[in-house]
């Protein structure tokens, strides 16, 4: 006898994939260099989480309510570089936002999935 499990009780659905095609995935190190060199960084988190504290000059495109082709051609060219992040590995909101611009068409997109729990852990700026 065997039994049939739906997809996302067997898969760790609360922990996000390491990787997303077609983005770049950094660490804390290099999404640091990448923001001393100028790099748009948008913050795909929740108002509550923005508000809380952020990466200095990131621009916040909420996932859910905000995050669209539009809204973020708003903020950068596709062939512009940009670094999504959201609250590290446990948060599937970058992914998700990684995901949808490479498929968009976002050419230089840097999936920094540790995130803002990573940026704070490595006493880098915050406001």
């Amino acid at each position: 006898m065997f039994f049939v499990f739906p997809l996302g009780a067997v898969t760790a659905a609360e922990v996000s994939p390491e990787a997303i095609k077609g983005a770049k995935t950094v660490s804390a190190t290099e999404a640091k260099a990448l923001f001393d060199k100028g790099v748009l960084f948008v913050d795909v988190r929740k108002n509550s989480d923005w508000e809380a504290g952020r990466i200095p000059g990131a621009e916040h495109l909420e996932l859910k309510k905000v995050y669209t082709e539009t809204s973020l051609v708003d903020l950068a060219p596709k062939i512009e570089e940009l670094v999504i992040y959201c609250n590290g590995p446990k948060c599937m909101r970058s992914s998700k936002a990684c995901a949808k611009a490479v498929n968009w068409g976002f050419k230089k997109v840097y999936y920094f999935r540790d995130g803002f729990p990573a940026w704070q852990a490595a006493s880098y700026p915050v406001e």
